[in-house]
């Protein structure tokens, strides 16, 4: 039987209703979360607020439009952010009646949920399966380049392979902006899955005087501190622990470093995407004379940046690398469910 277009939609809503159904059941599902990704119970808690559970029409139409259609798809999931199975399933299921998804074998919670209470015949969760073994249709991956390189040299030929890499946030502070505003916004986008997302900020340029930036780079410190209190940060990997370290003493070198017990801020000349700070909590406050001196900041990590959190949309649009999102600080965490996060590939 051939869907129509309003079929598709009509289908990623079930699969809302299934979403909204898990949220209301966190309370249970935080612990096993918490204890699969390292992250805290409060940590947990605060990333179910960013479970898309609601869409205008208009936003689902643009999903469906984005998502094309395939005789079936196979998703291959990541395990960064344990929110971000509800938009891939959404995707992949507008576009095809046949899905198969393979959650990381490291937080297979939320699929095994959502594929429960959404009862929908068309969605199977596989434990394990090749890539390799996929006859035809599309498959999906989300993850590291070496995830997606791995998969597009095992995908049989005529398979289309969607892949949604690596990515991270960038903020911009224009001169207009409030401080003590911006600061809260950026921390309440920064610890949300401990920045492990692509939509988590990790850079932020300010517009203005190094005093300025280190006034906010102070501002967002004291935030990071008081969200600390409320959600604590969950555990680190030994490599995520070692970059962290290398990150403070590069930009120690060259600039300031205010360390919190959950977090680290630093504020230092922009001189490369070597000082991008690892996820955990890290940011890098730097600053640019005028907004308009963003596109060469830009320009070292435009690959990389999936989303442009500003104070000012309007004025930041132009500048933003292509394919980024554009959105209001503290908004980062929370992208309309109208496609892809990454609009860089899909």
């Amino acid at each position: 039987m051939t869907r129509t277009f309003d079929d598709r939609v009509a289908d990623v809503r079930r699969l809302l209703g299934a979403g909204r159904r898990v949220y209301e059941d966190r309370a249970r599902l935080a612990p096993e979360i918490a204890m699969s990704t390292g992250l805290t119970v409060e940590g947990v808690l605060l990333g179910f607020s960013c479970l898309e559970g609601d869409a205008t029409d208009a936003d689902l139409r643009s999903l469906v439009s984005a998502a094309g259609e395939a005789e079936r798809v196979h998703v291959v999931l990541s395990a960064n952010v344990f929110v971000a199975p509800l938009r891939a399933l959404a995707i992949a299921r507008a576009a095809s009646a046949i899905v198969t998804v393979r959650p990381s074998s490291r937080d297979p919670t939320l699929v095994r949920e959502l594929a429960r209470s959404a009862s929908d015949d068309a969605i199977a969760v596989v434990s394990d399966r090749d890539v390799a073994g996929v006859d035809r249709g599309e498959i999906h991956v989300y993850g590291r380049e070496e995830t997606l390189r791995a998969v597009r040299g095992r995908a049989r030929p005529g398979v289309v392979v969607r892949g949604h890499g690596p990515g991270l946030g960038v903020a911009v502070v224009t001169s207009a902006a409030d401080t003590a505003g911006a600061a809260e916004a950026i921390a309440a986008d920064v610890v949300p899955f401990d920045q492990r997302g692509c939509l988590s900020p990790r850079a932020v340029i300010v517009e203005g005087s190094e005093g300025r930036g280190a006034t906010l780079a102070a501002a967002i410190h004291e935030r990071l501190e008081q969200w600390h209190e409320r959600v604590p940060r969950g555990e680190l990997s030994d490599s995520e622990r070692e970059a962290a370290t290398r990150w403070r003493e590069t930009v120690r070198f060259a600039g300031r470093v205010w360390a919190g017990a959950g977090h680290a801020v630093g504020l230092a000349p922009w001189s490369g995407a070597a000082l991008v700070p690892p996820p955990g909590r890290h940011v890098l406050v730097t600053t640019v004379p005028s907004v308009d001196a963003t596109t060469a900041v830009f320009a070292a990590m435009a690959g990389h940046v999936v989303v442009v959190g500003t104070d000012d949309p309007a004025r930041v649009a132009g500048m933003a690398p292509h394919g980024a999102r554009v959105a209001p600080l503290g908004r980062m965490q929370h992208p309309p469910l109208d496609g892809p996060v990454d609009r860089r590939r899909f």
